[in-house]
């Protein structure tokens, strides 16, 4: 899987039991939909595995969103976006896509999470899903609209400001849904739909740089935002709330297939079959050899021996995911 962006490669859910004040210190100093986790299974962990742990989950997600338009794109359920005839479709291509998708959520993502006990009570997620929203209807959104909008990308600024007023319902949907299991009084909203977007192959869609970065970030968002609903609305369903695990199933949707799906429109995000191998493959290589091994290190050197032995699995299976992604791009050369 691959991470942020192919510009920042390299940069880099269950108990309750608050984490140590260094990490919620670390935690604290970064928007609320960026912090690391600060519940723990047993001993806190160290802030920085946390971190690590976090960006571990956001590029892992990043990935399942990615790989799964991957795999439309090479089954042939989409066309390009100048009209053109499509490729000839190469379902191989878009299983593998598709597997490896479902590799980087249901495993990597999940394991990660459990490690750094992103998921708690009903109560606790709800608040975690508030500041989120919160964060991204009041600041993220809306500064990312008015700076596309100086720079020029008006499509860009108009899909950024409809989101901020997306994501300031989902917020007031998630606090009325706090008061009814606080209180016991009320009812718990209706799940959103999900309006989703079809992405074709293209070019991108913006001109300035910023914006090509703040879409890059916005994606990222989306993509965790909606491993995390899935499993906030798991954790629901266990506890016999189901109408709580619809509501944080249909915003799930509408993070992935409307938000991330819109916004990888305009980042240009799925080009050629061939172009998507070479991104995976890069991608993929990165983790093996840089990324998780770095994590693993750091774990290792504060003692986090459970995370540092995530971090060294998951390089192993990225190593392997890159071998396949490069065989699927030998046979299609």
């Amino acid at each position: 899987m691959f991470r942020h962006s192919m510009r920042a490669f390299l940069v880099s859910l269950c108990a309750l039991t608050a984490a140590s004040q260094a990490a919620t210190a670390v935690a604290l100093a970064v928007p609320a939909d960026q912090r690391p986790a600060t519940r723990t299974t047993a001993r806190a962990l160290h802030a920085q595995t946390l971190a690590d742990l976090t960006t571990a989950m956001k590029g892992e997600a990043y990935a399942y969103a990615t790989y799964s338009l991957f795999a439309a794109q090479a089954d042939g359920q989409t066309r390009p976006a100048d009209g053109k005839v499509a490729q000839q479709a190469q379902p191989a291509v878009g299983e593998l896509f598709r597997t490896t998708a479902q590799t980087e959520l249901n495993e990597h993502l999940r394991e990660a999470a459990a490690l750094a006990g992103v998921v708690g009570t009903n109560e606790a997620n709800l608040r975690q899903a508030i500041n989120g929203e919160t964060y991204e209807h009041q600041v993220m959104y809306r500064g990312f609209a008015e700076q596309a909008r100086k720079d020029g990308d008006l499509e860009a600024a108009k899909l950024f400001t409809e989101i901020a007023s997306d994501e300031g319902r989902h917020r007031d949907a998630y606090r009325t849904a706090l008061t009814v299991l606080t209180t016991g009084r009320g009812t718990i909203p209706a799940p959103p739909t999900a309006n989703t977007v079809s992405v074709p192959a293209g070019m991108p869609k913006v001109k300035a740089a910023r914006t090509e970065a703040n879409l890059d970030t916005a994606m990222h968002g989306e993509a965790l935002a909606h491993a995390k609903y899935m499993l906030y609305a798991a954790r629901a369903m266990q506890t016999g709330n189901a109408a709580l695990a619809r509501l944080f199933e249909g915003t799930s949707g509408v993070e992935l297939h409307e938000h991330f799906a819109g916004e990888a429109v305009l980042a240009g995000l799925v080009r050629t079959i061939k172009t998507d191998l070479r991104t995976a493959i890069t991608g993929e290589r990165t983790e093996a050899t840089t990324l998780y091994p770095g994590f693993a290190k750091r774990a290792s050197a504060v003692g986090d021996g459970a995370a540092a032995r995530f971090f060294r699995d998951t390089a192993a299976d990225e190593a392997k995911h890159a071998a396949a992604f490069q065989q699927a791009l030998n046979q299609l050369s």
